[in-house]
């Protein structure tokens, strides 16, 4: 109902105010690009760890074989 009774408003628009919105929108596209950029690095880097780790070996209690 508010939207259907306005009436229009002669206001000003500064020149600066396009700028401050496209400056906006720029930065929020490149924090979002930084973020999966991130996020794309760690999962394989990940991958890398996972595969290189070494798996435990099962060992009986007094064996040779026991670390340390």
């Amino acid at each position: 109902m508010i939207v259907g009774t306005e009436r229009r408003a002669w206001g000003y628009v500064d020149p600066g105010t396009g700028l401050i919105a496209l400056q906006t929108f720029a930065s929020v596209i490149a924090a979002y690009i930084y973020l999966i950029r991130r996020k794309i690095s760690t999962f394989f880097q990940s991958r890398k760890q996972k595969s290189a780790e070494v798996l435990p070996v099962a060992t009986k209690p007094g064996s040779s074989r026991e670390a340390a």
